[in-house]
């Protein structure tokens, strides 16, 4: 039986980020990080946006005891803000360092998680603090302590 209003599609999450140093941000996003360039746009009194692809996203709402947890296993103490944005990766140590080089502060290097990720915690341009994760394996069924990022 087909529903009466069909169910909202959301084709796209956007995570909108203002960045002081609009070109350093740039900069460590598109160039260090990575991510492909998908448009930018600008308009009156020196307006400026530009959209990088970061791939498949996702939403995940956490409660305050799973945020100190994730805390907990990839820096070993409470440091991340209400918002944290994690980006898989390839190769986390590589990525970690040439982020790092590019004006990143590492909060927490490289570290293997319970769940079989790679996790670093970074300080990174735009005022966000991130996560770089690589899955060292198949993700298996959602499992209660992975939280997707780590």
């Amino acid at each position: 039986m087909a529903a009466e209003h069909p169910v909202p599609v959301v084709r796209q999450l956007r995570l909108v980020v203002e960045a002081a140093d609009h070109e350093a941000a740039v900069a460590f996003y598109r160039d260090a990080l990575g991510l492909p360039e998908e448009a930018a746009f600008t308009g009156d009194g020196d307006a400026r946006v530009v959209i990088l692809d970061a791939g498949r996203a996702t939403l995940e709402i956490a409660n305050p005891a799973q945020k100190r947890m994730i805390d907990e296993v990839e820096v070993g103490r409470q440091v991340a803000p209400r918002i944290r944005v994690a980006f898989e990766v390839d190769d986390a140590r590589a990525t970690t360092a040439r982020l790092v080089a590019a004006g990143a502060s590492e909060v927490a290097p490289p570290t293997r998680t319970p769940w079989q990720s790679l996790n670093s915690r970074l300080d990174a341009p735009a005022d966000l603090q991130i996560t770089v994760f690589e899955e060292l394996a198949a993700p298996a069924a959602v499992d209660p302590g992975h939280d997707g990022d780590v």
